[in-house]
């Protein structure tokens, strides 16, 4: 239940609109609720300002379902990450209204997300993309980033091997208010990127690559030695855990604007 909806509640208590039993009915799962294997955490959004995500790796399309339909029931919309096309196929037999995409392996009610976003257009983030192969992760961050209502600039396939293609989108570049560099390899186009800018570079090794870049590891330790001061870095893959740090900061930023 986000502040809207709790305030909206509390108002109607207050006007008679609604009973007070009634009222206390609707708050008793605010904090989380029990489903016995999973406790879906209700109050995030009041501490957050956003709902629970679902992981869903290791769920079954059952659980993942339940978990589903408590979130949308309390905020209206979810999102599920990693889930698999067979899972997807699978829940989306049992639930409807919800879209996936195949690339992020990102599941979201509802299919066409209401632009509900109170950050500017001009406060927005890039999503930058060294190799077509990175694009899995590239787009976990992108999409999440679409589902939280931030503006994005997807630019991809400009890794090193070929720098002047990155700087062909220096102005969108520059203008940036916090970029995502996401690269397999050795992972050097992060440090190239934050050397060139200065709003916030957010660093996301991938998987990507030939044998001695070790699933990943060889671009997390370039990124995490990065040349160039103030790169924050996120685990291997982790298209989602840097979009929810991007989206932090545009927040930020917007409300330090107001």
């Amino acid at each position: 239940m986000d502040l809207d909806r709790l305030s909206g509640l509390l108002e109607a208590i207050r006007g008679g609109e609604v009973s007070v039993e009634e009222g206390l009915q609707r708050l008793r799962d605010l904090p989380y609720e029990d489903l016995g294997f999973a406790r879906v955490d209700n109050h995030r959004v009041l501490r957050q300002g956003q709902p629970e995500v679902i992981y869903g790796e290791g769920k079954t399309p059952e659980q993942i379902c339940r978990i589903f339909s408590v979130l949308i029931e309390k905020n209206a919309r979810a999102l599920a990450t990693r889930i698999t096309p067979e899972a997807a196929e699978e829940i989306q037999i049992q639930m409807t209204g919800l879209k996936y995409d195949p690339v992020s392996r990102l599941l979201w009610y509802p299919s066409q997300l209401p632009r509900t976003s109170t950050l500017p257009e001009e406060n927005y983030a890039v999503v930058l993309s060294a190799g077509t192969s990175d694009m899995r992760v590239a787009e976990e961050a992108a999409q999440t980033l679409d589902y939280y209502g931030a503006t994005v600039k997807r630019i991809y396939d400009v890794g090193v091997a070929g720098i002047h293609r990155l700087l062909d989108h220096r102005d969108s570049l520059f203008h940036a208010k916090v970029i995502i560099s996401v690269a397999g390899m050795e992972g050097a186009l992060t440090s190239v990127v934050s050397g060139l800018v200065s709003c916030p570079v957010i660093g996301v090794p991938t998987s990507v690559g030939y044998g001695a870049s070790f699933e990943g590891l060889a671009a997390l330790l370039t990124m995490l030695n990065s040349c160039a001061s103030g790169v924050a870095v996120v685990n291997i893959d982790n298209g989602f855990g840097a979009a929810v740090l991007a989206y932090k900061i545009l927040h930020q930023l917007s409300e330090e604007v107001v």
